[in-house]
């Protein structure tokens, strides 16, 4: 990889995504790959600026890279994710899901909920679920392993704040990881 140009880490709800991007100014040559797997390679490429879109992640989430040109023969690169710049996108995920990470039996795990949906994803799997609710909101249960886990939903009684989501494992409250 030697026009390795730009690499971005992205925060999805089934785990971390590397992306990185091989641009190569005299060729043209366009290589994005995604978790270090080979997404796109375009050899010979009239045109330096432009962009390259390709799938990341399990909910195959849509990415953007634009090649633009700064001045002369230098070139600015920018992930777009689903149409958002990649640090807006990252301000509207904070809103709209959870994240925890833990570790059992000598593993880590991260824990994402997906706020709109209510899914729960665990280390990059969505996980099963059954709802259920309790005199004070709604629980979420799924298993790790062994574990029981619950995602508990109450009312802040704030209307700014909104509902707070908890995840218990084991009747242990984890603390959540900001994104």
């Amino acid at each position: 990889m030697t026009d390795l140009v730009a690499v971005w880490d992205v925060a999805l709800s089934d785990g971390v995504h590397k992306i990185e991007f091989e641009h190569g100014t005299t060729s043209g040559k366009r290589v994005v790959y995604v978790d270090g797997k080979e997404e796109i390679r375009k050899e010979w490429m009239f045109k330096l600026v432009g962009k390259e879109t390709f799938c990341v992640g399990a909910s195959k989430m849509k990415a953007t890279i634009n090649i633009d040109a700064v001045s002369g023969f230098a070139y600015e690169y920018t992930l777009e994710i689903n149409g958002k710049s990649l640090k807006k996108y990252m301000e509207n995920r904070s809103k709209t899901t959870n994240t925890w990470v833990l570790h059992l039996d000598g593993e880590d795990f991260r824990v994402v909920l997906e706020k709109d949906t209510m899914d729960v994803w665990c280390n990059g799997k969505k996980m099963e679920t059954a709802g259920e609710f309790v005199d004070d909101g709604t629980e979420t249960h799924f298993s790790i392993g062994n574990h029981d886990c619950y995602i508990k939903a109450v009312s802040s009684g704030k209307r700014k704040e909104g509902i707070i989501h908890t995840l218990i494992v084991d009747n242990r409250e984890i603390p959540e990881i900001p994104e």
